[in-house]
């Protein structure tokens, strides 16, 4: 037995974020972690990595009591995290990201570093340049520096936190190589996902946490999806989406022959053009990096186009549009805002919120707990800072901003990005709801499962066009996976 959690507990204030946390990991195994977003696994992987101590509790590693006092004192006991956001210097190369923070000698030799580095991934599978720029690499690529990170510090419990979450197919597949290659080589590994096929495919055994409680610890031979979902929820989830019949409407919206520049200035979306219909999703599939967000972005009035048009019929007096965006931290919040403020960002200027060029307290106070009791906002009151929401709960705060006052249009940019079952199934309703209601929604997702349950009409992007556009009930995942990786369907 490598690691040993015995009755783990951790405050903050009133909020009790783990209860007598108790588990343990046998030495080369896999084992995942798993709950609803707010559910404590982070906070409980935190006191792991060291980042916070436990107000009660112990911790054994190979059966001897340890005290995790930091991160270093983590990694002297061999003890390593790889964060959902890469903590990564984009301006360095791979060798030196690697190095950094540890070699203060003033005669560095990177030369050396670099082979040193090199021969490393090369044991582990972990193929990298170590002269690469990390801001010139793929972020499957990115997230191996990071493993590579903790290896080169000597590390034998690898954490990984949502290390899918931002992946394609071809570099999930790849990871999971990788850390069934770890697990043989003795390396123990606890692996956080809300992905649940994945959990089953490849950890061992999972612990379920429920609330800060673990609620069960099962090896994943005896457990099926369903019955893991509900662990994690409490309750019966539908893991299907249950959408019904398309009955389209006017055409409310168009976009013809559009061209949008990335951010380098070259052109990411390529002479595009379609039509959305009032009550139809149309859902966008490709490989992460093909133009989908410059093209919700342009979409959106948040990114300016080179050529085309984007219109929509004169009937849509408001042209209300509702923009879900891909990275809900950067672009959907302001972290240091309370929920309530940031349900007000598109409309402080307007009544009832304010009147004489004066801000209304109680008319911001109300629409904030109607919008947390409709959507499910977990948080002690409506001036809780969003920063301390837990994803899920993040996201709900930007849907219910985004779809207040009815918008013709809804652009959701990959609204389920690292949400568990519970939070996704929310989502999914929410949308279906709006749809059902009259709304056009473009939803964009490299989650091609997703996709395909939720569109009427699935459009294929590749190197920024679209490649075709498909009737979501008569195609196959082979059909469309093919178009995403070739641009066509023929081998």
């Amino acid at each position: 037995m490598y690691l040993r959690l015995e009755k783990i507990s951790k405050r903050f204030n009133s909020f009790v974020a783990n209860e007598n946390i108790s588990f343990s990991v046998d030495a080369g195994k896999i084992h995942a972690i798993l709950g609803e977003n707010g559910a404590g696994k982070t906070t409980l992987m935190n006191i792991i990595s060291g980042l916070y101590q436990p107000d009660t509790g112990k911790i054994y590693l190979e059966d001897k009591p340890v005290k995790i006092t930091s991160p270093n004192e983590a990694i002297k006991l061999g003890i390593g995290m790889v964060y959902q956001h890469f903590m990564l210097v984009p301006q360095l190369t791979v060798a030196e990201n690697i190095i950094l923070g540890i070699e203060n000698s003033w005669r560095l030799n990177l030369r050396q570093k670099q082979q040193e580095i090199a021969a490393l991934s090369q044991a582990y599978g972990l193929e990298i340049d170590p002269a690469a720029k990390v801001e010139n690499l793929p972020v499957g690529i990115q997230q191996r520096v990071e493993i590579l990170k903790v290896l080169y510090r000597q590390a034998k419990l690898l954490i990984l936190d949502e290390p899918t979450a931002v992946l394609t197919l071809t570099e999930i597949e790849s990871l999971i190589n990788i850390l069934r290659q770890l697990a043989a080589a003795g390396n123990t590994i606890i692996f956080i996902s809300h992905k649940l096929e994945e959990v089953i495919n490849l950890c061992d055994t999972v612990t379920v946490l429920r609330r800060g409680k673990v609620v069960a610890t099962k090896t994943t031979k005896e457990v099926t999806i369903q019955q893991l979902a509900e662990l994690m929820v409490g309750q019966e989830v539908a893991l299907q989406v249950n959408k019904s019949a398309s009955i389209t409407g006017e055409v409310i919206f168009s976009v013809q022959n559009l061209q949008v520049a990335g951010d380098r200035g070259i052109p990411a979306v390529r002479n595009v053009s379609f039509e959305l219909r009032a009550r139809e999703i149309l859902g966008i599939a490709g490989v992460d990096g093909n133009g989908q967000r410059e093209l919700a972005d342009a979409i959106a009035g948040v990114r300016s186009i080179i050529n085309g048009k984007i219109e929509f019929k004169s009937f849509c007096i408001r042209q209300r549009i509702g923009y879900i965006p891909e990275d809900r931290q950067k672009m959907g919040l302001v972290l240091q805002f309370s929920i309530a403020q940031n349900l007000i960002l598109k409309a402080f200027k307007n009544l009832p919120f304010c009147r004489h060029f004066l801000l209304q307290p109680p008319a911001i106070k109300n629409h904030a707990q109607v919008a947390m009791a409709e959507f499910d906002i977990r948080a002690t009151g409506e001036d809780i800072k969003v920063r301390q929401l837990s994803g899920g709960n993040q996201q709900k705060v930007v849907l219910a901003r985004e779809l207040a006052g009815e918008p013709d249009l809804i652009v959701a940019m990959q609204p389920t990005r690292g949400l568990d079952v519970g939070a996704t199934a929310a989502i999914h309703s929410r949308l279906l709801v709006e749809r059902d209601r009259g709304a056009a929604i473009l939803y964009i997702s490299t989650e091609l499962e997703e996709v395909m349950a939720m569109s009427d009409r699935i459009a294929v992007m590749y190197r920024g066009e679209f490649v075709a556009i498909l009737d979501a009930q008569t195609v196959t995942i082979e059909e469309i996976g093919l178009l995403m990786a070739r641009g066509t369907c023929r081998g």
